[in-house]
């Protein structure tokens, strides 16, 4: 374990340290990497359109602009919430919860790492559960109800039909991801997703390039329907 965890662990003691500290932080630290990382994706795509639209793209905030995204949050806290005057205000606030909360959840069951005892006794993951794939199409799942619940809650027809559409969008491609999925799980035994990486490890191979071309098959559909879903 590197030091300053062991300091941490002193000062809280093992047992708290553990259940409570230890998943506190790797939440902290898995939430900083990736709304960073998605940050500054964005900032790539606004980077990419510009050069092949024959324009200079964000340039106004740090060199290069690669302080924009720094900016964009900054606007987007002290933006107001308008919520319209017809809208069924727990409804409308609770629809987008619904489709950004879940997601951020999957990211609880993916191991960042190797299980091996180096943070705190629990590895390089927030939570190992034994159905972790089942978890994650479970997650996935949820937002259909954010998108429905926001279309209905703006109490607007228009709103209501574009919600009916995207969520029927969502579901269709739901399906061919779940059978995408049942290849790994076949080919590891197991649904948790340290497990199916563990067993990557063991067999030496990545599961894309095993029993070809199932496993790459199974690999372009979920990419696509990835893809398409989001």
């Amino acid at each position: 374990m590197p030091r300053f965890l062991e300091a941490i662990e002193d000062v809280f003691g093992a047992t708290l340290f553990y259940y409570a500290v230890s998943p506190l932080l790797k939440i902290a630290a898995a939430l900083v990497v990736v709304l960073t990382l998605i940050a500054y994706l964005t900032l790539a795509e606004r980077k990419i359109l510009g050069f092949l639209q024959v324009r200079v793209g964000p340039n106004r905030v740090g060199p290069w602009g690669l302080f924009q995204p720094i900016a964009d949050v900054a606007k987007l806290l002290v933006k107001e919430d308008i919520v319209p005057q017809q809208a069924i205000k727990w409804a409308f606030v609770l629809g987008p919860c619904l489709v950004v909360g879940p997601a951020l959840v999957i990211l609880a069951v993916i191991p960042f790492g190797p299980s091996a005892d180096v943070t705190g006794g629990m590895g390089w993951h927030i939570a190992d559960v034994n159905v972790g794939l089942l978890f994650v199409l479970a997650m996935a799942t949820i937002g259909v109800y954010g998108l429905i619940l926001g279309g209905w809650g703006s109490n607007s027809k228009f709103s209501l039909l574009g919600g009916l559409r995207s969520a029927a969008q969502m579901i269709s491609y739901e399906v061919p991801q779940g059978l995408a999925l049942v290849v790994p799980l076949l080919m590891a035994g197991t649904m948790s997703l340290n497990g199916i990486v563990e067993a990557q490890h063991e067999q030496g191979v990545w599961f894309v390039f095993k029993y070809l071309p199932l496993g790459l098959a199974a690999f372009f559909v979920y990419f696509v329907a990835g893809v398409a879903e989001t």
